[in-house]
């Protein structure tokens, strides 16, 4: 069976002047406008096509690589706004559209925003919304599968609060990246790997980008001598500094950071105050 917003194996079974038609079971013959068909294609080839619909609602054909696939989710830019809904360029010639009733805010034309991609039930057209919790699962526990903690995870991107950042993990589940997690500059639709840091009582999940053991926070933990000892002694990267200042100094989060200078203060290797670190002297 063929599938809409997929690639499907399907054979090529007449030619036309402008393009092949190819056998899509159920959906009946496709069009695959000679544009859009690989070099050299013939009666009985079997090619590897995507299928959706064009401007006039019917379903075509192309081996064109769209940028995002149905049940999937991606960062697009609006190339349009009309009176059904805004369009976005997802890399094939009809623009893929956004209805006001799948928008969870107003879209702004040359704006990029992260969208999940659908089969429309009624209609069998694809849609994109950005209402994402409608389409992914928020708790652990959901049908969408089950996480471990410390498990890596593909991140994208996809919101802002004031507790940090939302992302999308494994294309499935939706979790949070609180703000002395982040140690990296980081943008909506950005993509990269994290972790699970917990899963939450009531099923939510937090990430982190990394983990630090003991082994791995005592190195850090000379690392910050060193930097003192090459700075006669004195540093004023405290426990107060920005996330994006200990980042650029350690490649850590802010939150390792406090532990590790909190460590080397109970072990009287340093003094602490409000606006700077002094190295014990031996």
């Amino acid at each position: 069976m063929s599938q809409v917003g997929k690639f499907n194996n399907l054979e090529v079974v007449n030619e036309v002047p402008f393009g092949f038609y190819l056998d899509a079971g159920d959906k009946g013959q496709i069009l695959l406008p000679t544009k859009n068909a690989p070099l050299g294609c013939k009666l009985g080839d079997m090619v590897n096509a995507f299928i959706y619909h064009d401007s006039d609602d019917r379903l075509i054909a192309t081996i064109r690589r769209p940028k995002v696939f149905v049940d999937h989710c991606a960062y697009l830019k609006v190339v349009s706004i009309t009176k059904v809904g805004v369009f976005l360029d997802w890399g094939l010639e009809k623009d893929l559209l956004v209805p006001f009733s799948e928008q969870d805010y107003p879209m702004s034309e040359g704006v990029s925003y992260v969208v999940y991609v659908f089969c429309d039930e009624e209609t069998g057209r694809l849609a994109a919304s950005t209402k994402l919790k409608d389409f992914l699962y928020e708790e652990s526990c959901d049908e969408g599968g089950t996480f471990e903690e410390k498990q890596e995870v593909e991140l994208l991107i996809c919101g802002q609060t004031d507790m940090g950042y939302k992302a999308i993990i494994d294309g499935s589940h939706l979790g949070l990246i609180f703000r002395d997690e982040v140690f990296q500059p980081i943008k909506i639709g950005h993509s990269m790997k994290g972790f699970i840091k917990r899963i939450r009582e009531d099923g939510k999940i937090d990430l982190c980008f990394q983990f630090h053991d003991p082994t791995a926070r005592n190195t850090l933990e000379e690392q910050i001598i060193e930097d003192l000892i090459a700075h006669d002694g004195l540093s004023t990267l405290t426990d107060k500094s920005s996330a994006d200042e200990i980042s650029r100094r350690f490649k850590v989060s802010k939150n390792v950071y406090k532990k590790a200078i909190g460590s080397l203060f109970r072990q009287k290797r340093i003094l602490l105050d409000k606006t700077k670190i002094t190295l014990v002297k031996k």
